[in-house]
């Protein structure tokens, strides 16, 4: 890829770093306002508590068949969900109860559905059920996942390079997880366990992009002043681009892979890396390095 040859590459990331700087604030204030405007995520089961019954049939029916056949059972609020593109007609059946009410709801939800559409065109897949308080504590739990991942990196950054560089790449690792959460929280998606194993992914992918960088600008450094600083930073970030924009792009083609081929279960899974190897790509040039050059101090 010719275009994508360093030494053809001057393009002036840094010039332009308040325009996107500006553009990330916005996306993630959009992102908080749809947090409070939906009153916060959408848990799945492993956070909110419930049960959930993934179940296939061999017949061709839809979400409201199956909610008429359940209407026997007192489930309260129920969500049914079809996975999108299966030809084998998979449904995702959540309730969301208290732990009394639980015990023994997923029997009687197949003993129900077996009634209702013959035992051979049923088949449950799958049953979850985790009470409220085992939810509570898998959500905060998740938190702290996070937020000691970002302390032991802030060290790590610290210890290899500076503490501005550290600062820079906590920076942008925390920007890619708002904004990602925050696409959750404008499309109403559920946010799982499996959604906070994505975001520590792409934290260790993003600060990857990040490191690359920060190497190519500790070799560039020449102790010139806040305006040379500035242009070793520019020509740093065009000297690594072709890493970066081809190691996203292979990242990418296995990410897209498995959101379409993948099936229901990966697929929130998959999106939320797809936001987030693209938001970490974004930041490692627009974000971690212009924020190195505001912590740069004047010299006299």
């Amino acid at each position: 890829m010719e275009f994508l040859n360093s030494d053809r590459m001057h393009v002036d990331f840094v010039g332009k770093r308040y325009f996107f700087i500006i553009a990330s604030i916005v996306v993630i204030i959009i992102g908080i306002g749809a947090l409070v405007f939906r009153g916060g995520l959408n848990y799945g089961i492993d956070f909110a508590g419930g049960t959930m019954v993934q179940v296939r049939f061999t017949k061709e029916l839809d979400s409201d068949q199956i909610r008429k056949a359940l209407a026997e059972i007192d489930m309260g609020d129920a969500s049914i969900q079809q996975f999108e593109g299966e030809a084998t007609h998979e449904f995702l059946i959540r309730v969301e109860k208290s732990d009394s009410n639980l015990v023994g709801l997923s029997d009687r939800i197949k003993v129900v559905l077996n009634k209702a559409f013959g035992a051979e065109n049923v088949d449950i897949r799958r049953v979850e059920m985790v009470g409220p308080k085992v939810g509570k504590d898998l959500r905060r739990q998740g938190m702290l996942a996070i937020i000691y991942a970002l302390i032991g990196i802030l060290i790590y950054v610290t210890v290899r390079f500076e503490l501005r560089f550290a600062i820079g790449a906590i920076v942008a690792l925390a920007h890619d997880v708002m904004i990602t959460v925050g696409v959750f929280a404008m499309l109403d998606k559920e946010f799982s366990l499996p959604i906070v194993a994505a975001l520590l992914a792409i934290v260790g992918y993003s600060l990857n992009d990040t490191i690359v960088v920060y190497d190519r600008i500790r070799e560039n450094m020449k102790g010139s002043g806040k305006s040379g600083f500035i242009k070793t930073i520019n020509d740093s970030i065009n000297e690594t681009l072709s890493r970066t924009i081809l190691t996203s792009l292979t990242t990418m083609l296995v990410l897209i892979s498995l959101f379409f081929l993948g099936g229901g279960v990966i697929h929130d899974f998959a999106f939320a890396m797809i936001v987030g190897v693209t938001v970490g790509t974004y930041s490692s040039i627009f974000i971690a390095s212009p924020v190195v050059i505001f912590m740069q101090p004047k010299k006299g």
